[in-house]
């Protein structure tokens, strides 16, 4: 019998999966945007990218960009009543489209 995986990346064999046509590295324009505090923001976790990765939880959440570290970003996100402060690296967020 084997035993139950407890990773980090656990059941997202299909929600971390690219569409054949989206494969390969990352455009610079999506790595170089700067976000300012304030500007919403969703969480679409690039599967390609393994560093800064926010867990699974928060794929497809809108966040608000509270600051910078490093080359990542602070981000709120709301969880249930609880607003959780991840910390994301720019390849795994997209700027909200607002209406």
């Amino acid at each position: 019998m084997g035993r139950k995986a407890k990773g980090y990346r656990r059941k997202t064999r299909s929600l971390l999966k690219k569409k054949p046509r989206e494969r390969g590295k990352v455009g610079l324009s999506k790595i170089l945007y700067e976000y300012k505090p304030g500007e919403k923001v969703v969480v679409k976790v690039d599967p390609s990218v393994h560093k800064g990765m926010p867990h699974r939880r928060y794929h497809g959440k809108i966040g608000v960009i509270v600051n910078k570290k490093g080359r990542s970003y602070i981000v709120n996100v709301t969880q249930g009543n609880a607003v959780k402060e991840i910390i994301v690296r720019p390849e795994h967020i997209i700027p909200h489209a607002e209406g």
